[in-house]
């Protein structure tokens, strides 16, 4: 049999549509889970597989070999690595690169960069301040330039970008519309080198690149231009080979400029004060909770926007501007933390443009744990104060010394 994992794109559709009639047939079966009293509970019937003549056996060693074998192997087949050792020309992506790692809007972007790349071209990725992403191999990037910079500074920023041009002369720039600084970014970035952006691009097809306009009620077709700013899902993202990634740097360093604009840092708001919909941090609360005022209070605590499901809502616990749902207010949060909440279909496609999801729940069986991407089963009361404990100790240790720095620091008068 041959090695090669081969997708089935219809089972990968029925196994994410949960109204689907095989919907259930196409999940795998759970071989243990952790009951409500914290007790282990193991599915006896589960354990096994079916031999060639309809017999079912059991493999002692601990190496099964049913259906859950087979995928954990097929886990580890690794990607074909794509390599292009001397670039006919480069195709430069400039991600947000939001908290040090890449965004669903950033492969979005490499993969429309992978598109016009072709097999010829190289995908050179250009990463400005802190950088904590590690899967740029399997992201698409085949070269990846490192720059530094600090705070808001996007002067010194466009200036980095004209040495690429110069240095390596891409054939398209490729940034991300958005709010996160892309948009701002490439504008500036088009205005000093006197062209003409595409912007608002969600389709690039047959050398015509087509952008929202009007609202977003109207599709605007242009040529296609040097210099792309696109929105999110404007491609799918690179998932059938990976990539060298190697590191690349700049001949001449980037000469410094006078920055006009100076960055006084982060503004302190109040999270309740963010709209939902723009919240990067959101705390979400469900059926599952029983001390809303311990709610409020971890969400102070930790600075996180408060959010609740529908059950909530309706019973009264929280405001109906505060519904997170299909059937309220769509997110777009780098981190969605539910506790006590089921995962009703509407909720989570409420979530769905969520970067990363936590949950908190002592089912682990219901469909918030099968979605998110780190599950917590137990009580949520007592992870919340975990948790405020913990915030409480880190922010002590922070600022204890802080304070300590300012004490021996001598008073000047000044008269």
């Amino acid at each position: 049999m041959s090695d090669i994992i081969r997708r089935d794109p219809r089972a990968e559709w029925i196994a994410r549509n949960r109204l689907h009639p095989l919907h259930a047939a196409m999940q795998p079966a759970q071989q243990s889970w952790m009951g409500p009293n914290g007790v282990m509970r193991k599915n006896v019937h589960g354990v096994g597989f079916m031999g060639p003549n309809g017999i079912k056996r059991i493999d002692r060693s601990g190496a099964q070999q049913g259906g859950v074998s087979r995928r954990a192997a097929s886990a580890e087949v690794q990607l074909p690595l794509h390599q292009i050792t001397a670039p006919a020309f480069y195709i430069a992506v400039v991600p947000d690169m939001v908290g040090g790692r890449l965004s669903s809007h950033d492969r979005d972007l490499l993969g429309l960069a992978r598109q016009l790349a072709g097999n010829a071209g190289a995908v050179l990725a250009v990463v400005f301040g802190e950088c904590k992403e590690t899967t740029f191999a399997t992201a698409g990037v085949d070269r990846l330039l490192l720059l530094d910079s600090q705070g808001y500074a996007p002067e010194q920023r466009v200036l980095g970008l004209r040495a690429v041009d110069n240095q390596f002369a891409p054939r398209h720039w490729l940034l991300p519309d958005s709010r996160t600084g892309g948009g701002e970014l490439g504008r500036r970035f088009a205005a000093s080198l006197g062209e003409r952006p595409a912007t608002r691009v969600w389709q690039v097809k047959d050398d015509a690149c087509i952008g929202r306009a009007g609202a977003g009620l109207q599709d605007v077709a242009q040529p296609l231009r040097r210099l792309i700013l696109a929105t999110a899902e404007c491609a799918e993202p690179v998932s059938e080979t990976r990539h060298e990634a190697l590191a690349v740097q700049l001949s001449t360093a980037v000469v410094p400029c006078l920055a006009r604009i100076e960055d006084l840092g982060a503004v302190e708001v109040d999270p309740a004060a963010v709209p939902m919909a723009e919240a990067e941090f959101i705390l979400s609360g469900g059926n599952g909770i029983k001390d809303w005022g311990l709610f409020h209070r971890a969400a102070a605590a930790l600075g996180a926007t408060e959010g609740a499901s529908r059950v909530a809502v309706d019973d009264g616990f929280m405001g109906r501007d505060r519904q997170v749902g299909a059937s309220g207010i769509w997110v777009t949060a780098r981190v969605y933390v539910a506790v006590g909440i089921s995962g009703a279909i509407q909720h989570l496609q409420g979530i769905g443009a969520c970067d990363k999801v936590v949950a908190v729940n002592l089912d682990p069986g219901c469909d918030m744990i099968k979605r998110a991407d780190l599950s917590v089963i137990g009580d949520g009361a007592a992870v919340l104060e975990a948790l405020m404990v913990a915030v409480d100790n880190w922010r002590q240790s922070t600022l204890t010394p802080a304070l300590s720095q300012r004490e021996r620091e001598p008073i000047v008068s000044v008269r």
